[in-house]
């Protein structure tokens, strides 16, 4: 039967909720550990002091034991080498002292994509040459969006050596791995991450020159623009073109589920296949009954579902013949790209981001003006005038097809584009606000954006969204990274007013819980002002480091005024709030 007949012929839709709970069906639930409360409850130096010895705590090597460590994926420590590279040193020092199997890829790789994952068994760390800073937690690998936000946090740290690493190792996953990766695992070598490194490049390389003084710099700006010129094709070329927009989608090459998802988030795509099940009105192509002649039309695993009729009374439950079911290939794809838009999960895409690659969303096109902006200036530092003016051309462009598709003047905020059915998202989302950190928005569009920065803000700060999906990144949860995005947005058209409201209201939630529980976070809930956030969807914890929040808390505090800073010493712990 059609899953939309099917759900429409139960006589009382208003039990539709409890119906979860009828389902034959079970999932674990990962807990989080408890940690130790903090020590001192006055002050910024502890939380200052947790951060600095923190940079130290999360930077992984190739001659480090823990550097190997997938706490995603329990399998056998393997690091594997790009194809045409000998082995160096340092990994013979690492295989002998970590008890680590060293492999060679079994092919060279020009671009993303060219190598199908399944066949790298077991999954493994791919090499880097240089020292470099991990999330925390669960996250135990150089990210690619992540690391952006961690420079900035080691450049106000004064740790421009292993930021500049960092960014060289960018440059080798260009150079032997096809791209700027998701993160150094062989299961990442079908996507990318947000595009920031050339932000990343820029922010260092101005660093440097300062240090530095007047030392000459020009093949790392050769390698530089060489490296990121190839990464941006990637993005502008298909198959990460957005329909005949002229602009770009997130697209991962891989099929099927990904690997670190069904290892580690226990149970996550039976909650999408049970979402559907009972919305089938946004169910679409994504939920398929298990029947001969729909196996090209599948993937993963399959979910034993069923319907029961709770009419007469909830004491007397007549249950349909349980039915199997399976995730469609193209729902897969579009969670898979979800994942390379960082924003895993939110219902900004779609429910579960199932149609990200059917969006052309604000944040990657922004990134890419941000691209053209940063290449044309490395073009004039290298004094290639022709190039500089080719990449002004494209930005240009780029921000004209940007107010075209993805600028609605009426609400006054920027909004994805689905390309497939030709229409605007009404989704409000906190990435209308890197048209404004990028320098893109005009005076007008930034003056309207900041006039509805009410619409998100909460007690605590910026939640990524207003609709509160159960999703990590939608409501309540803020995250330091997007912090710092919209906050220096705001900034960049002189309106310090708002922007020191809202860094203050995330610098306190952060050291307010820091100074209960001696930990900072990946996300907080900004409408509790809480670290104690439980999504219900996607990895259940919240993960203890955390890289951006710590580079979050410097930068925002670096600008906040004296005056607001003299005030968050002197604030102690709250009792939590409690949920309403």
């Amino acid at each position: 039967m059609n899953l939309i007949r099917l759900f429409r012929s139960r006589r009382h839709k208003r039990f539709a909720s409890a119906l979860f709970f009828l389902f034959a069906i079970c999932a674990s639930v990962p807990t989080q550990a408890q940690v130790a409360p903090g020590k001192d409850a006055k002050g910024l130096k502890p939380i200052l002091d947790y951060i600095s010895s923190g940079w130290d705590m999360l930077t992984r090597s190739m001659t480090d034991c823990k550097s190997i460590v997938d706490p995603k994926i329990s399998a056998q420590s393997v690091l594997y080498l790009p194809k045409e590279m000998p082995e160096p040193a340092s990994v013979q020092t690492l295989s002998k002292n970590c008890n680590v199997r060293v492999e060679h890829l079994p092919m060279e790789i020009h671009r993303l994509g060219e190598i199908a994952t399944s066949n790298i068994d077991p999954p493994g760390l791919l090499y880097l040459p240089n020292k470099y800073v991990v999330p925390g937690g669960r996250f135990n690998e150089m990210y690619g969006w992540d690391s952006y936000f961690i420079v900035r946090g080691l450049l106000q740290s004064g740790r421009l050596e292993l930021a500049r690493g960092m960014v060289d190792n960018f440059f080798f996953e260009i150079e032997h791995y096809g791209a700027m990766l998701n993160a150094n695992r062989t299961y990442y070598l079908t996507r990318s991450q947000p595009p920031f490194l050339s932000s990343m490049f820029v922010d260092v390389y101005e660093a440097s020159r300062k240090q530095r003084g007047a030392k000459d710099e020009r093949v790392w700006l050769e390698r530089a623009y060489t490296d990121l010129s190839k990464d941006y094709e990637m993005w502008t070329h298909e198959p990460h073109l957005a329909g005949d927009t002229g602009l770009s989608r997130y697209y991962d090459f891989g099929d099927g589920p990904p690997q670190e998802a069904v290892k580690d988030e226990t149970g996550f795509y039976r909650k999408v296949a049970e979402y559907f099940f009972l919305h089938p009105e946004q169910a679409d192509h994504y939920l398929v009954e298990a029947q001969p002649g729909t196996e090209q039309q599948v993937a993963g695993a399959n979910y034993t579902l069923q319907v029961c009729d709770a009419a007469t009374t909830m004491a007397h439950v007549e249950c349909e013949p349980a039915r199997q079911f399976k995730l469609s290939r193209d729902y897969y794809k579009g969670d898979r790209s979800m994942r390379e838009s960082g924003f895993d999960v939110s219902f900004r895409f779609g429910a579960f981001g199932s149609a990200t690659h059917h969006y052309a969303p604000v944040c990657l096109n922004t990134l890419l003006y941000k691209t053209e902006k940063d290449l044309g200036q490395i073009s004039r530092w290298l004094g290639h005038t022709d190039d500089a003016e080719r990449w002004s051309k494209r930005a240009e462009e780029r921000k004209n097809l940007i107010t075209k598709y993805l600028w609605n003047a009426q609400k006054g905020l920027f909004f994805d584009f689905n390309f497939m059915t030709k229409q605007m998202s009404d989704y409000q989302y906190a990435s209308t606000f890197y048209p404004l950190w990028a320098g893109l928005a005009t005076p007008e569009q930034a003056k309207a954006v900041a006039s509805n920065l009410k619409v998100f803000e909460q007690p605590g700060g910026l939640p990524m969204s207003t609709v509160e999906s159960g999703a990590q990144w939608d409501l309540p949860y803020g995250w330091g990274n997007i912090e710092m995005i919209a906050i220096e947005g705001l900034r960049r058209w002189d309106d310090n007013a708002d922007a020191d409201r809202v860094a203050y209201e995330f610098l306190s939630t952060v050291a307010e819980n820091f100074r209960r529980d001696g930990e900072i976070r990946e996300k907080y809930n900004v409408v509790t002002r809480s670290s104690e956030a439980h999504a219900e969807l996607g990895y259940h914890m919240n993960v203890v480091g955390f890289g951006w929040t710590n580079a979050a808390f410097l930068e925002l505090l670096h600008n906040l005024p004296k005056e607001m800073v003299q005030r968050l010493e002197q604030e102690q712990s709250q009792p939590l709030s409690t949920p309403k």
